[in-house]
């Protein structure tokens, strides 16, 4: 299974760990944010990556809102604003095919941060009343770069990362000319 993902600044991610580990619970892999849910596809990893390459090109640095906790059977995660153009990015990365649709890509794409994955029905409200009143040490973050990662053997693999292009992107410089000696 591959993913395209946005990894959260440094402290936002020691802070979901800590408290993951504070509340022995997990995410799949280290916290990230899902531009497109899980997929398969059996395009080769050079194939994979200039498909991706290219439906990310020219797309610029964005940020990230981060809304607050919410629950669903099972998972409890942090909620991030889907913006227009977080809603258009995610768009884009459906058309990298071949590949297959998970149910929450497209109208039910909801982007987020996992804290508990596969929590026990039991639980559930015991770790919702850990967390809900939690502020997270940001409210939002800017994404500089993407990645296209694999899953192996239960662990998420890095395969690719592409910077994205930003505002604050120098044009190139003039090349400089000669002084007259």
């Amino acid at each position: 299974m591959y993913s395209i993902v946005a990894w959260p600044p440094e402290t936002l991610d020691s802070w979901l760990r800590r408290l993951q580990e504070r509340l022995n619970v997990r995410g799949f892999g280290l916290p990230h944010l899902n531009l497109r849910a899980p997929f398969q596809t059996p395009l080769g990893s050079p194939e994979l990556v200039d498909a991706c390459r290219g439906v990310l090109r020219g797309q610029a640095a964005f940020d990230v809102q981060i809304r607050g906790w919410k629950q669903v059977p099972g998972v409890i995660f942090l909620e991030c604003e889907l913006s227009a153009e977080l809603r258009a990015l995610h768009d884009r990365t459906l058309t990298i095919e071949p590949s297959s649709r998970a149910r929450y890509d497209g109208p039910e794409y909801r982007p987020h941060l996992t804290l508990a994955l596969g929590v026990l029905p039991w639980a559930e409200p015991l770790l919702w009343e850990a967390v809900r009143d939690l502020t997270p040490p940001v409210t939002s973050f800017r994404v500089e770069a993407l990645s296209l990662t694999r899953e192996h053997r239960g662990e998420v693999q890095e395969l690719h990362t592409f910077p994205l292009a930003g505002p604050a992107d120098p044009a190139p410089a003039p090349a400089a000319e000669s002084a007259p000696s």
